[in-house]
């Protein structure tokens, strides 16, 4: 559903709504309750089935369940976290919110993830976990290298606001063993306008995440309307999902099916459209496995390509400028060639379920015109 007429490339990316979402928000305003109820939880239920996990930890938004989950890792002050630099820097405050250092490693240049050589070389006695990011919904696997992180007790928590839906082998992402971070903010693959869930690896996580969520009390909304006090067990943060963005989830999970689709039917549109344009590299997304979240290309000349895109009206975008190069980061800077590299070529196309092959194409002859590969 898309109630504009602007051309679906002058946006970058946008929500995409299916028609049910607005009636879900109206029915929670009828009931006077906006903040975690029962809505809240039957969204939480409805994930963790869909995912086939235990249990699924809803809360505001992607950063709020990356913090809680290194929380309920043991992550703290003079602790290190191995992270990517190229992401959003959300990822790293994160890491900064618990007091432990980001410690910054190469991605490989085909695909923008971590590969297991490189978490390898960023261990020290000081690492209590590492922070896979799942690039544009990619997978990462680091089975290879599981064993040497097991015996030094780092835990692996996926920053997965980009793969919503993705698979990792036969499972989707979320049903992997790992502590996993979703993001439903208002562009992502699976929408709730603002929020977040994390996937606990044990029954203890969960109680830890449901503590932390709600300032450190462990009732719930019931259980406190039905008492006069209620028990504050330990630090906490006012990071529980509204029942307004919970319904706005449970009306598009049962499309999901459709969202992957679309998502992946674009992907490879940009594929075939983008073989005509040389100039460019395609970031491979292992679109077979995932629900594409972005559709990045490296171009060279960034700077002139992305000025000429957006003179001929295409929504381009950069995501994302490399973390350790950040100022908030200059404390945790290390050299990064690679990523370095990738910083100054990756550029986001316009990337969102509204889009045609027509869309696709105007894309990618405005493209090829702008990198010169006409000439």
């Amino acid at each position: 559903m898309n109630p504009t007429t602007t051309p679906e490339y002058q946006r970058n990316a946008t929500p995409f709504l299916y028609g049910g979402e607005g009636e879900a928000v109206a029915r929670v305003l009828k009931t006077g309750q906006y903040g975690h109820t029962e809505v809240t939880e039957e969204f939480e239920q409805k994930v963790a089935a869909f995912l086939g996990v235990p249990d699924a930890v809803a809360v505001t938004s992607g950063t709020a369940a990356m913090h809680t989950a290194l929380l309920a890792a043991g992550v703290g002050p003079g602790h290190e976290v191995i992270v990517p630099s190229l992401t959003f820097c959300a990822t790293v405050q994160a890491i900064v919110a618990c007091g432990a250092a980001p410690r910054f490693i190469e991605v490989n240049p085909g695909t923008l993830c971590i590969e297991p050589a490189a978490v390898l070389e960023g261990l020290t006695s000081r690492t209590s976990a590492v922070m896979p990011v799942l690039y544009g919904g990619r997978a990462v696997d680091l089975t290879e290298i599981r064993e040497v992180l097991d015996r030094q007790g780092v835990a692996v928590v996926e920053d997965a606001a980009h793969a919503f839906g993705s698979y990792h082998g036969s499972v989707r992402v979320g049903n992997t063993g790992d502590l996993t971070c979703f993001s439903f903010g208002p562009i992502k693959n699976l929408t709730c306008g603002q929020g977040g869930m994390v996937i606990p690896r044990s029954p203890q996580e969960a109680a830890t995440v449901r503590r932390l969520r709600l300032l450190g009390v462990v009732a719930s909304q019931a259980e406190r309307q039905a008492a006069t006090s209620y028990r504050v067990e330990g630090f906490g943060l006012r990071y529980q999902l509204s029942s307004l963005n919970a319904a706005i989830g449970l009306a598009q999970l049962p499309k999901f099916k459709t969202t992957e689709v679309n998502r992946q039917e674009l992907w490879r549109s940009y594929r075939a459209a983008l073989r005509d344009v040389p100039a460019v590299r395609l970031v491979d997304v292992d679109v077979d496995h995932s629900v594409p979240h972005l559709c990045v290309v490296r171009v060279a000349d960034r700077e002139e390509v992305f000025r000429r895109m957006l003179a001929a009206g295409i929504a381009v975008g950069a995501h994302y400028p490399p973390n350790h190069l950040q100022p908030a980061f200059a404390p945790w800077r290390r050299e990064l060639p690679v990523t370095e590299q990738a910083g100054r070529e990756i550029l986001t196309l316009p990337f969102h379920p509204h889009m045609t092959d027509d869309d696709v194409r105007h894309v990618a002859a405005a493209l090829k015109a702008a990198t010169g590969s006409g000439t």
